[in-house]
Formats: structure tokens, sequence, C-alpha cells
């Protein structure tokens, strides 16, 4: 990036420990997902292979070997450790996971009937031998209605004492769950008690598929939050929110640069 261009931002690199963006994959096209993490590799720290895609997915290898050869690392969506847990097959996860070389796992109850304190339990069988990242909300927005706040503060704070490198905030692909209204609205006084609750927000990865919950994520918290569930075509752009090269975040970093 021609820095010396602009006052810019300051922006991690690669490999980093803050600012991660993962990608979601959701059965893309093979060649237009080598052709899309290639174009965006400096941007890109994750993919996650969407729910239980993986299973059906015919080039996994050949998309696997991409990430390999860009040095971007990868793993399955929570929704499949569920549906083995579901059939009580757990060592049939890691088993799949270690079939494809995954060395990171994500380890959810958005869709089963699993306590927290039983996910986190499986996150210490996993801590050791495999990097994780837990999940915290549910899929069914009716569900996240009787999942008060302090309960989305404890259960982040049991995944993280449980061993879990990253806790991802449940927004779905759709950005219609957990951390969001089923109208795709913003839990705007879930989000400031998480972050008041003194929790380490380098700690959390914020799903954000849409460029709006892209931008409030920078600006809340700051170029390098940690976001997900991006879209492959949208890499690029969610970078420019990051840098406020985008209408979306430009008045907002040049205010920053006024009062510096």
């Amino acid at each position: 990036m021609p820095a010396d261009l602009l006052s810019l931002p300051y922006r991690t690199a690669k490999p980093r420990n803050q600012g991660l963006t993962m990608v979601m994959d959701t059965g893309l096209p093979t060649a237009y997902f080598e052709d899309a993490m290639r174009s965006a590799a400096p941007h890109i720290d994750l993919v996650k292979f969407g729910w239980g895609t993986s299973l059906v997915s015919p080039d996994l290898g050949r998309k696997i070997a991409c990430l390999r050869d860009l040095g971007i690392r990868f793993y399955f969506g929570g929704t499949l450790f569920e549906k083995f847990v579901a059939q009580h097959d757990f060592d049939g996860y890691l088993q799949w996971c270690r079939r494809w070389g995954a060395d990171t796992v994500e380890i959810s109850n958005g869709t089963i009937e699993l306590t927290n304190t039983e996910k986190a339990a499986y996150i210490r069988k996993c801590v050791g031998s495999l990097r994780v990242l837990s999940e915290v909300g549910f899929k069914d927005p009716v569900r996240n209605q009787f999942l008060s706040d302090d309960q989305w503060v404890d259960s982040i704070s049991e995944d993280t004492e449980a061993g879990a490198e990253l806790v991802v905030t449940e927004t779905r692909e759709s950005g219609r769950s957990g951390l969001c209204t089923a109208a795709g609205e913003l839990r705007m006084d879930l989000l400031e008690h998480i972050l008041s609750a003194g929790l380490d927000a380098d700690r959390l990865l914020f799903e954000a598929p849409t460029k709006e919950l892209q931008a409030h994520f920078v600006r809340r918290i700051g170029t390098n939050v940690n976001l997900g569930n991006i879209a492959a075509s949208d890499v690029i752009a969610a970078e420019t929110l990051r840098l406020g090269l985008r209408s979306d975040t430009l008045a907002f970093f040049e205010a920053q640069l006024l009062h510096a």
C-alpha cells in the first residue's frame, strides 16, 4: 500500500493477532474461490468453510491447497461440530478435521441444545492440540431473546477461560441473528454491555457480513477490530472501511486526525 500518499490509521500486518479478517466460503465455485483468495490474500487471515459445506464440496482439497499456498488458516463452521455432537460422534468430527489438516476448530452451540458449560468442556478437549474459536449466540432470533446481556458476557468469559483463542459473536451470514435483531439491526445496548464488561476486545471476533455492520465495528472499536463472515467479494471493500477510504468511515477518521 502506498502509505506515503495519505495519513491513514495504523493497520496491523500479517501474521497478526488483532485486526483479523475472516472470510466465509458458502460453497463458491472453485476457480472463483481461488481467484478471490489470491486477489485479496494480504487482507485475509482466516477462511471458514461455512456450516456443513465441507462435507459436500467436491473440490475441498483444491481449495485447501490454495489456502496453504497463500498462508491462510482455515477451519470448518461450528454447525458441523454441532451435527457431529448431536449424533454423539465428537471423535468423528476431530477425525474429519485431521483428515484435511485443519489446525483450527470452531466450537459452538448456536443450534443444538448444549449449555455453555458443556460447550466449554469441548473447548478444553481441543486446547493443546488445536487452536479453538468458540461462538456465542443462537441462530434462532427467538432463542436469543432469552439470552440476557449478562449471560452473553458470562459465556464469553467462560469460553476464554476454557482456552478459546477467539470468541465469535454470532450474527450468521445474513446479519439477522445473535448480536443483531431478526430485522438486521445491531443490538447496540448488548454490544455496549459486552464492550464495557472488561473483556479483551482483541479476543473477540465480530461477525459482520454487511457493510453497515463492518463500518459500525470499525468506528466503535477501531481499525484493527476482528471481523468475520466477510464475503470473498467484499474483502477489499472491508479493508477500505478499516482505513477510512470509504465514505462510511472517511469522516470518522478525518475527525480523529484533526484532534490528534
